[in-house]
C-alpha cells in the first residue's frame, strides 16, 4: 500500500474538509492529492503513470438538506478507497466523534423518517439505518444502539435547569509521550497562583448560576492531574466548590486521579471529607516496561496500591483507563492489562484507543505510528468487549478521536454505575460550564437545539494574567449578561 498515488477531484465542495477527514482514514497524506475550487495543492505526485485519479461531483449532496441523504458521495469514495486499499474501516462514512448522540436523533424524528423503509423494534431499524446510510459495521451499529438505550434508561434527559461543570486542573507530575492536553508541571507556587485565578472564576460563576437557579447536575474535575495538587490546594478548592455552588440536587462529583503516584492516603481524606465518591485511577497498562517508554512516573505496583488505599479510604465508584495500542505492545500485553485491572474490580472501566494527535512527542517522533497495525487496535478491542460482558459491565458512553488507530473509538464500560458527566458531555443536550486553563464552556440553547462554545485559554500561565477575561467571556456568551 506504500506506493498507493491517488489524485482526488471534489467538484462542487463548499469545503473539502470533511471528504478528507474520510480520505485520511484510508491513506496516509503523502499517498494523495486532494482538490477543489480554491484548494491548495497535496503532497501526492500529479503526474505519472502510477498515479490513481479520481474525480465526484458533491454539488447534489452539498445542496441536500440535514434530513436528505448527503452521504451518497461519500459512501462512493469509502466504496473505491475499500477496493484501493483492502480496507474497510468499521465505522464506514462517519468521521464525527458522536455516534450514539447521531443515533439519538435520528430516533427523534430529526432526521425525517429516515427509519420507515426498515422493519423490526425501533433499536433493529435504527441498526439498520446507520449499516445502510452509513456503511458501519453491523457490530459497530448494534454497540451505538446498545449504548443509546442504556443512556435513555438510566440518564434520561438533563433537567431543563441544571448544567454539568468541569473544573480543569492542568498540572501533571511528568507528561507521557501520547499526551496533547493542557498539561504543565510547576512547582507549588505556581499552582497556587493558579488556584487563586480557579477560585475568581468560579466565584463569579457561582453567583450568576444563585441569580438563574441553575445547578450542577454533575461536575467533574479533571486535567492534567488533580491530584497533583496539594492536600492543601484540593481542599481548599473542593471547599470552595462546596461553599460556592448549591449541590443539594448533584447527582455525582468525579475527579480525575489519574496517576496512581500522586494519590496518597492524606488526599484520599481531603476527597473522602468532601463527598466525593468517584474518582478514576488510570494505569493505561500493566507492563512496566510500557509506562517507562510512555513516560509514565509510576509503576504497577504503585496502581495496585493506590486502587487498595482508594476502596479503604470508602470511594465508592473507581474508573480505571486502559489504552489499546501503546508502542511496543501486542495483543497479549493489552489482554493481560485487562484481566489485572478486572482482578481489581473496579466500578468502570474504560477503554481507550491510541490516538496520535500533532501536539503529542509521539507524532513527532513518528508521523505514521496510528496507520501501523490497525487490525492489532481491533484484535484488542474485540477482546476487550467479550471478556468485559462476561465479566458483567455493559458499555454505556462512547465517543471517537482523530488520528485513532484503525479508525476505532473510546468505550465506557461500567457494572452499575455510569458517569453522568461523560453522558452529558457527549450527548450535547446540556450546558457544559467549564473553569480553569483550557475548558471548553458550552452554552446550551434548547429552543433551538444549539450550542455555543465559550473557550478560556489554554495555557496556565495566561490563563492566570487574564482572568478579568475569562470572567467576561462567560458573563456575556454563558450567563448572556452585559457588560459593564
Amino acid at each position: 500500500m506504500s506506493d498507493i498515488n491517488l489524485d482526488i477531484e471534489i467538484k462542487g465542495a463548499r469545503s473539502l474538509h470533511q471528504y478528507e477527514e474520510l480520505i485520511k482514514i484510508f491513506l496516509q497524506p503523502k499517498q494523495y492529492r486532494i482538490h477543489g475550487p480554491g484548494s491548495e495543492e497535496g503532497s501526492a505526485h500529479e503526474e505519472g503513470p502510477s498515479v490513481i485519479r479520481l474525480s465526484y461531483d458533491v454539488t447534489c449532496d452539498e445542496r441536500a438538506t440535514k434530513i436528505e441523504d448527503r452521504y451518497a458521495v461519500a459512501r462512493q469514495i469509502y466504496e473505491d478507497l475499500a477496493e484501493i486499499t483492502g480496507k474497510r474501516p468499521k465505522w464506514g462514512v462517519l468521521t464525527g466523534i458522536r455516534p450514539v448522540k447521531l443515533a439519538g436523533e435520528v430516533i427523534d424524528g430529526i432526521y425525517g423518517d429516515a427509519l420507515d423503509p426498515y422493519e423490526g423494534s425501533d433499536e433493529e431499524r435504527l441498526s439498520a439505518f446507520l449499516r445502510d446510510r452509513y456503511l458501519i459495521h453491523p457490530a459497530k451499529a448494534d454497540l451505538t444502539c446498545e449504548i443509546l438505550r442504556l443512556q435513555d434508561s438510566i440518564a434520561g434527559e438533563a433537567p431543563e435547569n441544571s448544567f454539568s461543570m468541569y473544573i480543569g486542573i492542568p498540572f501533571c507530575p511528568t507528561r507521557c509521550l501520547y499526551c496533547s492536553f493542557t498539561s504543565n508541571t510547576a512547582d507549588e507556587d505556581e499552582m497556587d497562583r493558579y488556584v487563586d485565578a480557579l477560585v475568581r472564576e468560579m466565584d463569579f460563576c457561582a453567583k450568576a448560576t444563585q441569580r438563574y437557579g441553575i445547578y450542577p447536575e454533575s461536575i467533574y474535575m479533571g486535567g492534567g492531574t488533580p491530584t497533583a495538587l496539594s492536600c492543601e490546594q484540593l481542599n481548599r478548592v473542593l471547599g470552595e466548590i462546596e461553599d460556592h455552588f448549591d449541590l443539594s440536587n448533584t447527582r455525582e462529583f468525579t475527579v480525575e486521579a489519574g496517576r496512581p503516584d500522586t494519590i496518597t492516603e492524606d488526599k484520599l481524606d481531603v476527597l473522602v471529607k468532601h463527598g466525593i465518591s468517584k474518582i478514576s485511577i488510570n494505569p493505561q497498562s500493566m507492563k512496566q516496561e510500557t509506562l517507562d517508554i510512555i513516560g509514565r512516573r509510576h509503576t504497577v505496583e504503585d496502581t495496585r496500591r493506590a486502587f487498595d488505599r482508594a476502596q479503604r479510604a470508602g470511594i465508592g465508584s473507581i474508573n480505571m483507563d486502559l489504552i489499546a495500542g501503546l508502542p511496543e505492545e501486542d495483543v497479549d500485553d493489552f489482554c493481560s492489562s485487562l484481566e489485572e485491572v478486572l482482578k481489581m474490580g473496579p466500578e468502570k472501566i474504560t477503554l481507550h484507543t491510541l490516538a496520535v494527535k500533532r501536539a503529542s512527542r509521539l507524532k513527532e517522533e513518528d508521523e505514521n505510528f496510528s496507520y501501523r497495525d490497525e487490525e492489532v487496535r481491533e484484535e484488542m478491542l474485540a477482546f476487550a468487549h467479550e471478556t468485559l460482558r462476561r465479566a458483567g459491565y455493559r458499555p454505556y458512553y462512547m465517543y471517537r478521536q482523530k488520528y485513532t488507530s484503525g479508525n476505532t473509538e473510546n468505550t465506557g464500560w461500567c457494572r452499575n454505575d455510569v458517569g453522568i458527566y461523560n453522558i452529558r458531555i457527549m450527548d450535547e443536550h446540556q450546558s457544559i460550564l467549564a473553569l480553569g486553563a483550557g475548558g471548553i464552556s458550552k452554552r446550551y440553547f434548547r429552543e433551538e437545539n444549539r450550542l455555543e462554545r465559550i473557550p478560556n485559554v489554554s495555557n496556565y500561565e495566561i490563563y492566570i494574567d487574564r482572568i478579568d477575561d475569562m470572567i467576561d467571556r462567560k458573563k456575556e456568551a454563558f450567563f448572556l449578561e452585559k457588560g459593564e
